[in-house]
């Protein structure tokens, strides 16, 4: 005889409530045990030993992913140090990148400047001409150097 025999026999010779209270007894305490040990349950049950040796296992697995943890977090602090030194001389790139900008804002109005002034005598010339081929007349002329004068 097995012990699924002795099982068995003894839940066909219990009453029916007896043998129920007993299968839920069963399960509940199946389910707590599964819920806090997992797959050791099944192995180990409740024993202290098994669960001792497994969180002595999870711990020391816990201690070298915090130590390679450790390692990478110090790699990232020399790559961000590295980056601070190149930020500061992007800073001072910048600095004197804003300088050379000014200067070229000062060259440029000045540009502007020259050029529409020798774009209006250029344009003055050319009412000039323009009078002078019978293509406008004098009040034409006067109305286009009165607005070059206001430009």
């Amino acid at each position: 005889m097995t012990g699924w025999d002795i099982l068995s026999e003894t839940i066909k010779n219990l009453p029916p409530i007896a043998a129920t209270f007993l299968l839920v007894a069963a399960a509940v305490i199946f389910i707590i045990g599964f819920s806090r040990r997992g797959l050791n349950f099944i192995k180990y049950g409740f024993g202290k030993i098994a669960l001792d040796k497994t969180l002595e296992n999870r711990f020391d697995r816990l201690e070298d992913r915090l130590d390679s943890v450790d390692a990478r977090l110090d790699s990232v602090d020399a790559r961000l140090d590295g980056m601070d030194v190149r930020l500061d001389g992007m800073d001072a790139r910048l600095d004197g990148m804003g300088l050379r900008l000014d200067g070229m804002d000062v060259r440029i109005a000045a540009i502007e400047t020259n050029h529409f002034g020798h774009l209006k005598n250029f344009l003055s010339e050319l009412t000039s001409i323009l009078l002078d081929k019978n293509i406008i007349n004098n009040t034409e002329k006067t109305r286009l150097d009165n607005q070059l004068r206001d430009m």
